[in-house]
């Protein structure tokens, strides 16, 4: 029976909760669709909260603590929501402070301390700290979009953990508020100022009173010693840190005074709510760095090995198995990362060393090389160096999105995710479970720390199926105990929360736990902060992201999601672990809208958890898809594709977005902007007829009406129109063909040909100079069709294009095309269209973006510099958005340095914010500028004005045009004007 109790807050009125919100000067959510996307986190836990709120300041979180205490509600403090064990999800109220305490405070570089609010990035943390010379060590997988707050509640630790320490390590001082809403500062104290500090009746008196009185206690103390993990891990995170208050010399220990930032560090926010937090930094590590890669045909190999290696200074020392690399092969972000691999290892380590100057790194290579050859147990052991150490823990930190890229139901499930044992027990300890493993017919993932103990060990399951949730707890009661056996950490790093808290009595004792009740008590005697974990917890096989033994929906679409088996499970695949909360400052393009907005609700997991969470809580004979929280979660999705690739899980929420309009639209009708923007084709090619009229209308105070009619901002500018006979010019155009002239044909898609004239011909010219025999191919693509999700329409468009591509296709005559958007449809969304599976397959093996299609030339040698000027230019590329997903940046980048003399520089931009018809609507006109401005527009403005701005998307050329005043020309009308 639970030590505290709760009212049901479905109880509770909705009135009450609505004059709460009118109290705050921060949002409160109170409807389904927030209620719906706050109720999981990256666990396999689903708990719907009452409300969201996102304080402004301290004063809103204190009228919340307040409300909280006077109705019985629990409230769940998030940042990123990234947790895999459940610590931020329940029934009361989410307090997210992700959104506005997101400030990096001061920085004291002679005691090398930084003080931040807890919504800080700890990527961005450091970005900060860098012209400082200083970092803050501790790391996740998750650290570009993770922030400090969530690092310290969970204790956090990651790769750096065997040089820097842990979370816990590294907080000198933390500033919050108690669950009477008092404010507190918890740092080191001496012995008089603790006797001072417990003397009166405040809340924060009562806890170092207590708190002294309990821990005093010699019987107390043994207990700890005796049934705590052993003090050696490190990374331990069972329950409450008392053991490491034992260190104190209050307590019998070495360490002067107290500090309470200790037991806070872990604690999941069940104690305080922390508004500021003042960390301990480091130097930066020495700047010159090699990693030695050893590889193993069997995991016991590397196990071995793991002792020895760590006799040397790594910085990193860390595993990946063969079920987490076969996961890398399949990804288009990790497949270039895999460089490293040789040949198909059961294991490996990744060990890093650190050196200040490349002597001194060397002999510390040498040295870890000579290990590795008197072990003989690994078969190749490459020496990375520079940026292929990054790309090599690149592919490690997307082990635990890549998990949940499996196709089907069955998952990696992180139950016994993080288990901790002293390094001499580590080769004992996996062997015995992989006994355990193989009694429960498991074969379970390995991968993560190894030179810290600690591996995340996965049994694969489908928790759809009540069979298989009787496994999770069976496997994980089973390895609790094995780690009972070893004094090990039943969680080394990513918390009790609700999966592991059902078992803090049998890792510490029922005396020890007994303990930690009491101290949740003294701090939080109404039980109101994150109730269910730590102590009296929540049962760890309940509350599952998906209901046990449920009937599937039956979901009839058009769009083929096969490869997901169904578009229920291609939703399903997010697992939470947030990659798309990234913001701009990162590498990448996801997620645009989340980039300008910041809100949980415009990130590609709030967009899949709302499919989901709707889909599958439909009345039985009602449209699956008839849900408006769907529409309004999809509505500021770009469709910029750039999830399909970045997003570990590979979720294609733009194909998801596209299915779903076609649904929702079929159910409710089409509006009269969304077919002007689908059939804009139609209207171009009339307009084409007497283009000088038409752009005369648009720029006209009659252009400003239509904007108002159509629903287009009024500050957009409309692209013109023009009518051009590209046969004509073909024939005017070329070049005497030899025989041996390669034959391309040149895809005139409906923007080329109605808008972007002079690039059709500029792409004529170009082919013609490089002595190319083009044939032209006019046709829609289905662009427009596919961004509004008329799908019938673009399904027409596909299988007609296919068909008549096919003979090139089978010839063997490549079709280039100018436009991503365009061409890469045939890549993209055709398979998903067309019935002919295999005419389609060698049409989209056959079409190229042109930039593909030149840098393939000039790699087989038929175009190379001499072709092209000697002049000296400077070039700026913003590629489009689908070339990144579906493509790659480098073909452009290598086809404009074709010119002897030009300088070409990406730019870092992310996606443009127009995305074809998103950025002319008026309701997103601000947040297409938004997106803009955060990379792409401040990279064009700084530049020279003599520098060549390229952009291969009409979109983009018009978006920069739009928000710089500065013209951007496509690839291809810079190599035609470089041609000799």
């Amino acid at each position: 029976m639970a030590y505290f109790s709760l009212l049901n807050p479905v109880a509770l009125n909705k009135n009450t909760l609505i004059s709460l919100k009118q109290e705050l000067k921060g949002e409160m959510k109170l409807d389904a669709l927030h209620k719906a996307i706050f109720s999981t986190d990256a666990s396999v836990y689903r708990k719907t909260p009452l409300a969201v709120v996102f304080p402004k300041d301290q004063a809103d979180i204190q009228k919340v603590i307040a409300f909280a205490n006077t109705h019985k509600v629990g409230l769940i403090p998030r940042t990123a929501g990234t947790s895999l064990a459940g610590q931020c999800v329940g029934e009361g109220i989410v307090v997210d402070v992700s959104r506005h305490f997101t400030q990096i405070i001061s920085v004291d570089e002679a005691k090398k301390q930084v003080v931040v609010q807890p919504g800080v990035i700890r990527d961005e943390l450091n970005q900060y700290l860098e012209p400082f010379g200083l970092f803050f060590g501790p790391n996740t997988s998750t650290s570009n979009r993770c922030m400090v707050g969530g690092m310290v509640g969970n204790n956090s630790s990651g790769t750096t953990s065997i040089q820097y320490g842990v979370t816990r390590d590294k907080v000198v001082q933390i500033k919050g508020l108690l669950s009477d809403g008092s404010e507190v500062c918890f740092k080191t104290y001496s012995r008089t100022e603790i006797d001072e500090k417990s003397k009166g009746n405040t809340l924060e008196a009562k806890i170092y009173a207590s708190l002294f009185k309990e821990l005093v206690n010699k019987s107390v103390k043994e207990k700890i010693c005796e049934e705590f993990p052993k003090p050696e891990i490190h990374r331990r995170n069972t329950g409450y840190a008392v053991d490491e208050l034992l260190k104190s010399e209050l307590f019998g220990g070495t360490e002067a005074g107290l500090n309470l930032c200790q037991l806070l560090s872990g604690s999941e926010g069940t104690l305080a709510f922390t508004t500021e937090l003042t960390l301990q930094l480091d130097e930066l590590p020495p700047k010159h760095a090699a990693m030695v890669v050893t590889q193993y045909r069997t995991l016991e190999d590397s196990l071995v090995d793991v002792a020895p290696l760590m006799q040397h200074r790594l910085f990193t020392c860390e595993m990946m198995d063969k079920v987490i690399l076969d996961c890398t092969k399949n990804n288009r972000a990790q497949m270039a990362n895999r460089f490293f691999v040789e040949g198909d290892p059961a294991a490996l380590l990744m060990s890093e060393v650190r050196a200040d100057s490349q002597e001194e790194l060397q002999q510390e290579v040498d040295k870890l090389l000579h290990t590795v050859a008197e072990s003989g147990l690994s078969y190749a052991s490459p020496v990375l160096y520079g940026a292929d150490i990054q790309k090599a823990l690149e592919l490690r930190k997307a082990g635990l999105g890549l998990l949940g890229n499996m196709v089907g139901d069955r998952k990696a499930v992180a139950c016994i995710e993080d288990t901790a044992v002293a390094l001499p027990d580590l080769k004992d300890f996996i062997m015995e479970f992989s006994e355990i493993m193989a009694d429960f017919k498991q074969d379970a993932v390995y991968y993560a720390h190894a030179g810290a103990g600690e591996l995340h060990l996965r049994p694969i399951l489908d928790l759809k199926k009540s069979d298989d949730v009787k496994l999770f707890r069976e496997i994980t009661t089973a390895v609790a105990h094995l780690t009972k056996k070893y004094k090990g950490s039943f969680s080394g790093e990513h918390g009790d929360g609700i999966v592991r808290a059902e078992f803090i009595p049998l890792m510490i004792g029922d005396g020890n736990y007994q303990l930690l009740r009491r101290v949740k008590q003294i701090f939080d005697p109404n039980n109101i902060f994150n109730p269910g974990k730590i102590v009296d917890a929540f049962p760890m096989d309940e509350a599952l992201r998906y209901e046990v033994d449920r009937e599937e929906p039956e979901l009839d679409t058009l769009m083929d999601f096969s490869d997901s088996q169904g578009y229920l499970r291609a939703a399903e695949k997010c697992n939470g672990s947030g990659d798309c909360r990234k913001t701009h400052l990162s590498k990448g393009a996801m997620c645009p809208s989340y980039h300008a907005t910041k809100n949980e609700k415009d990130a590609t997991r709030a967009r899949a958890n709302a499919l989901r969470e709707f889909i599958t809580l439909t009345e039985k004979g009602k449209n699956p898809f008839d849900h408006p929280e769907i529409k309004e979660a999809l509505d500021l999705c770009l469709s910029c594709k750039a999830c399909a690739s970045e997003c570990p899980s590979n979720v294609d929420m733009a194909a998801l977005k596209t299915e779903f309009l076609y649904q929702y639209q079929e159910k409710n009708g089409y509006g009269f902007r969304a077919k002007l923007f689908a059939r804009n084709t139609q209207f171009n090619k009339l307009a084409s007829k007497m283009p000088g009229l038409v752009n005369a209308v648009y720029g006209s105070p009659l252009g400003g009406l239509i904007k108002n009619v159509s629903g287009v901002a009024s500050k957009r500018s409309f692209p013109k129109v023009y009518s051009k006979d590209f046969d004509k010019y073909l024939l005017n155009a070329e070049k005497e063909n030899h025989a041996d002239s390669k034959k391309v044909v040149l895809y005139v898609d409906e923007f080329t040909q109605y808008l972007d004239v002079q690039l059709g011909m500029d792409a004529i010219d170009l082919l013609s100079g490089l002595g190319y025999a083009v044939e032209l191919f006019y046709a829609e693509s289905g662009r427009t069709y596919l961004s509004k999700g008329f799908l019938k329409e673009a399904q027409k468009l596909a299988e007609d294009n296919t068909r008549n591509l096919l003979e090139f296709a089978q010839a063997g005559i490549p079709v280039v095309g100018l436009e991503p958007s365009a061409i890469l449809s045939f890549r993209d969304e055709y398979p998903r269209l067309v019935q002919d599976a295999e005419a389609v397959s060698q049409v989209s093996a056959n079409a190229y973006l042109i930039e593909e299609f030149l840098a393939k030339e000039a790699e087989n040698g038929r175009i190379g510099p001499k072709m092209f000027t000697q002049e000296t230019k400077e070039v700026k590329v913003h590629v489009h958005c689908h070339q990144k997903a579906l493509s790659n940046q480098k073909v452009t980048f290598d086809v404009l340095n074709l010119p002897k003399n030009y300088t070409v520089r990406l730019i870092n931009s992310g996606c443009c914010g127009m995305a074809g018809s998103f950025g002319y609507e008026k309701e997103h006109y601000e947040v297409s500028m938004a997106i803009g401005e955060q990379r792409l527009f401040p990279a064009v403005r700084k530049s020279a004005f003599e520098t060549l701005i390229a952009a291969n998307g009409t979109s983009c050329r018009h978006q920069i045009e739009d928000g710089t005043q500065r013209e951007a020309l496509h690839p291809v009308t810079i190599l035609k004007n470089a041609l000799k």
